[in-house]
């Protein structure tokens, strides 16, 4: 009889123990707890949102008067009542439109991507994917945040990191970069913490 299986570490074994299906929970949950992003009755957008646990995190810190929307190329099983989950790419401009239209909603008080892309084993491929993926997640929220929302994103640290940076920096006013524990330990992702985009 085959064992089961158990996650090899800690922050896969506290998810597991939990009920989180990641370990990137304790992800948002640190930013969380350091810039206070997440509220009671927000709406919140989360941009590559599968397996699903920021999603599960957002929902139970927004509550039930919150709003939670996730949209991934894979599909997420149902999590909780507040949860909206889509199927959809979010470089594709006209199918994230049709999502909103669906939900009636117009913006967003917080914007979230921990997106990835499939990695190859070459860095700089992988990095360049991962750009790409947060410049997608970038324009979806300079179109659908508040005035005052906040956005966070992934990506990869490389070598066209710091001219991706400039040219975030050129379009937001704030802009903090950070590090998380949950994060692997030889991982190169790094989140941008970004509020008031220019006009």
């Amino acid at each position: 009889m085959p064992k089961p299986y158990i996650p090899n570490d800690h922050w896969s074994q506290r998810a597991s123990l939990e009920g989180y299906r990641a370990r990137s929970a304790y992800k948002l949950m640190e930013l969380d707890r350091r810039f206070h992003l997440l509220r009671p009755g927000m709406t919140v957008l989360d941009l590559g949102a599968a397996p699903g646990s920021w999603l599960q995190y957002a929902s139970q810190r927004v509550g039930p008067r919150g709003n939670v929307i996730g949209i991934d190329l894979e599909e997420i099983p149902p999590i909780a009542p507040n949860i909206s989950v889509y199927r959809a790419d979010i470089t594709d401009t006209e199918a994230l439109t049709a999502v909103l239209r669906s939900e009636n909603i117009q913006r967003f008080d917080l914007v979230l991507s921990d997106a990835a892309p499939a990695t190859s084993g070459i860095k700089d491929i992988d990095q360049w994917r991962s750009i790409e993926i947060a410049q997608a997640a970038l324009g979806i929220a300079s179109r659908v945040l508040k005035a005052h929302g906040s956005c966070i994103v992934k990506v990869f640290r490389g070598a066209d990191f710091d001219e991706f940076l400039r040219g975030v920096r050129s379009e937001w006013e704030e802009v903090k970069i950070v590090s998380v524990k949950a994060s692997r330990d030889r991982s190169r992702e790094i989140y941008l913490l970004l509020r008031n985009r220019k006009t």
